[in-house]
């Protein structure tokens, strides 16, 4: 047992790695913040919602 052991929580340390850098992908723009999307989404819907209840009203 030469070898100490590596805990768990640890990467142990890499010897001749032959694996190159990967290349980082573009941004997606829009279609990878569907958060964004979903918020434009429910604000649009509230917004005519909104319209019908004041029309409803008597605005």
């Amino acid at each position: 047992m030469s070898v100490p052991k590596v805990p768990p929580e640890e990467t142990p340390e890499v010897e001749g790695s032959t694996a190159s850098a990967h290349q980082e992908r573009p941004d997606g723009g829009p279609w990878e913040h569907p958060r964004a999307i979903l918020a434009l989404i429910v604000l649009g819907a509230l917004m005519v919602a909104a319209f019908f209840a004041v029309r409803l009203i008597g605005w």
